[in-house]
């Protein structure tokens, strides 16, 4: 008669010494603070635990080289891109952390935490929308809509198009602003490619909302193209 034994339990998986529990990411940010740990273990905060198949800190480094080690290029994944890596132990819901930490940086850098922020320059829009706008790799169209103070009433993304251009309705612009009681408004958009010159087709649009905006008695204040790179004010160019 053959008896069977019970398979052996399975070894956990050795894991590298800068890996070890004991001077982890999490115990190091309590003792030392979030600004003396590496990309790497910051992404492994915040995906957060391990997987049956592979170690928290292992899937960080994973994720970073393929993009890069970039995390600019990291910021502008979807979590539709990010699930196309296809990267075991990695899928919708950690791909939604990395993205809403993404935005939540956005927000706060942009001041949307805070008090309600005022426009009185162009530094001042473009220091809000940038980050909001920037790392889009297709072109996007925001509006700003203020007060009689310049505080911002309401900021929406009236329009999204492909990589070179995007579709805008200078009707449902001003509609808007008439909808929000605001006085004046801001537009902006970005540029993926990095280039910070506006087209005709830029020009063309901004007169034409300047012109609709001015029959509202709605001021237009400036039109501002931005990327990651910095920023161009109409405004500040004589272009209004």
């Amino acid at each position: 008669m053959q008896l069977l034994l019970p398979p052996p339990p399975r070894k956990k998986r050795d894991l590298p010494a800068k890996w070890g529990r004991d001077d982890g990411p999490r115990e190091r940010l309590k003792i030392n603070g979030p600004q003396t740990l590496s990309d790497r273990e910051l992404l492994c905060l915040i995906l957060g635990r391990n997987t049956s198949k592979k170690h928290v800190m292992e899937l960080s480094h994973e994720i970073l080289y393929q993009n890069q080690n970039d995390l600019g290029n990291l910021a502008r994944r979807s979590v539709q891109d990010l699930v196309k890596l296809k990267l075991e132990g990695f899928g919708p819901a950690k791909a939604s952390a990395i993205v809403a930490a993404f935005e939540l940086g956005r927000r706060h850098q942009a001041g949307l935490s805070g008090e309600r922020p005022v426009f009185k320059e162009a530094t001042a829009a473009a220091r809000f929308l940038r980050p909001l706008l920037a790392d889009y790799n297709y072109e996007v169209f925001a509006v700003l809509y203020l007060d009689q103070g310049n505080g911002l009433i309401h900021h929406e993304i009236v329009s999204e198009g492909g990589i070179t251009a995007t579709y805008v309705d200078p009707r449902r612009i001003l509609k808007l602003a008439l909808s929000e009681d605001a006085v004046s408004i801001i537009l902006a958009h970005n540029h993926p490619s990095g280039s910070l010159r506006p087209s005709q087709a830029d020009q063309s649009l901004t007169a034409e909302i300047n012109k609709g905006a001015k029959y509202l008695n709605i001021k237009l204040l400036d039109h501002l193209i931005v990327s990651r790179q910095g920023y161009f004010s109409f405004a500040d160019e004589g272009l209004l």
